[in-house]
């Protein structure tokens, strides 16, 4: 009975936000939806009531539903910042049709007729590991940089400058990984319940997880026909039905569930290795000044490169990116510098 309960608490709970988020976008057809999507949570929430009334108690009976304070609060920010701006929360809410965000209905944009045209826009794993490589490199160098280039105009010693700069190394690259470990395991564990709730409604109501995934079809281009027959073709091969309903209702991709560790191991070499490079001059045993200079040099060269690399991933000029990056990264530095020197010169 806990369970019924439970279900019905959630699928009137899926209504009332349905009906938030459609009152707050402005997209007639993406409003049609929501409002559709209401009207099917409130008649499953009726079947788990009338489930109640089988197993012979009815908890329900003349109790008022009452939206949870999480979900009070997700409905007043939707309402000030927009659906779209909030895809990301209400997917961990449960709700559905979100992937009309993510992948938006243009003129002569082809709808999906297949499993493979489903998947094709959400692939790009490799370029997002490359993007977080190269931002991470850039993490590294600019923070390490900025580090020793401060210790270095305080007055520091050679070999002082190369411990304080191994120990940013470490801590930042250390920090770094620790974040992204808890933030790839939190996602993923969000998507693995989503997808198994997304599993248990499949097998017990497939013919209304069809109706759901037609409503987000027409809302997207297509008429509600077709859009139906496409949803019933997709649906009808049970191994890729949770495949399909996970990319097009919740916007998530099952394959592309990244591992906690590897995303730490990922973040850990790219900013150690971004780190390293203001270092090496120190490591090679060069003397003042010409291990700050050659450590300035360096690091000017690396943002450099990082900029150009950047480009990729922002479709903008590859050199503009790149002198950008340096007069920001080497900004950076050149304050640190400054006040390191001051306060040298105030401690000495």
């Amino acid at each position: 009975m806990s369970d019924s309960l439970d279900s019905w608490l959630h699928e009137k709970e899926s209504a009332w936000l349905y009906r938030r988020v459609a009152e707050a976008e402005p997209d007639p057809r993406k409003q049609r939806l929501f409002n559709q999507l209401a009207a099917a949570a409130e008649e499953q929430a009726m079947r788990w009531e009338a489930s109640l009334g089988r197993q012979g108690s009815h908890p329900i009976r003349g109790r008022a539903f009452r939206p949870s304070t999480r979900a009070r609060i997700v409905a007043r920010l939707v309402g000030w910042l927009g659906p779209r701006a909030m895809r990301s929360v209400l997917a961990a809410m449960k709700l559905r049709g979100l992937s009309m965000y993510s992948s938006p209905a243009v003129a002569g944009h082809d709808m999906p007729v297949t499993l493979a045209d489903v998947g094709e826009r959400h692939r790009g794993g490799l370029g997002g590991n490359l993007r977080a490589t190269v931002f991470g490199v850039n993490d590294g160098l600019i923070s390490n940089a900025s580090l020793v280039m401060g210790i270095a105009g305080a007055g520091a010693a050679p070999k002082l400058v190369l411990i304080t700069g191994l120990a940013g190394l470490l801590a930042g690259a250390l920090s770094m990984s620790a974040g992204e470990y808890v933030s790839v395991r939190s996602q993923r564990e969000m998507y693995e319940y989503q997808i198994a709730l997304e599993r248990a409604e499949i097998a017990e109501y497939p013919e209304e997880e069809a109706e759901e995934l037609a409503l987000i079809y027409e809302a997207r281009g297509m008429a509600l026909p077709q859009a139906r027959e496409v949803s019933q073709t997709l649906l009808a091969r049970p191994e890729n039905a949770l495949d399909v309903l996970a990319r097009e209702e919740l916007g998530l991709s099952p394959d592309m569930m990244g591992s906690p560790w590897g995303a730490a191991g990922a973040s850990f070499l790219a900013f150690a290795f971004g780190a390293t490079i203001p270092l090496l001059p120190f490591l090679a045993g060069l003397s003042r000044p010409r291990d700050v200079f050659a450590a300035a040099i360096l690091s000017v060269l690396t943002l450099f490169a990082v900029g150009l690399a950047i480009s990729l991933f922002t479709g903008r000029q590859a050199v503009r990116g790149a002198i950008r990056m340096v007069l920001i990264g080497g900004g950076a530095g050149a304050v640190s510098f400054l006040v390191g020197q001051l306060l040298g010169i105030v401690i000495h």
